[in-house]
């Protein structure tokens, strides 16, 4: 496996276990384990966004170009 499978693989991983602790945070009424998972949460997030700037500069991901402002405010305005 090369060095772009795995980190891909690694990025893919972290996104659905993000999307799990999303769930198990909404649903915990106990708020020692509520704490105990956003800060896993918030961990595994910084470690996301490492890992994909890592990977950006390695040339293993290529994030879409930026919304051009009057996009962005024709977004905004469907949304008010």
């Amino acid at each position: 496996m090369q060095d772009k499978d795995m980190v891909n693989d690694v990025l893919s991983q972290i996104n659905a276990s993000l999307t799990t602790y999303a769930t198990a945070i909404a649903e915990s009424s106990n708020p020692q384990l509520r704490q105990a998972l956003q800060q896993i949460r918030n961990s595994d997030e910084q470690f996301q966004f490492d890992l994909s700037q890592k990977a950006t500069q390695k040339g293993f991901y290529k994030p879409a170009q930026p919304a051009d402002q009057t996009t962005v405010q024709q977004y905004k305005s469907q949304l008010s």
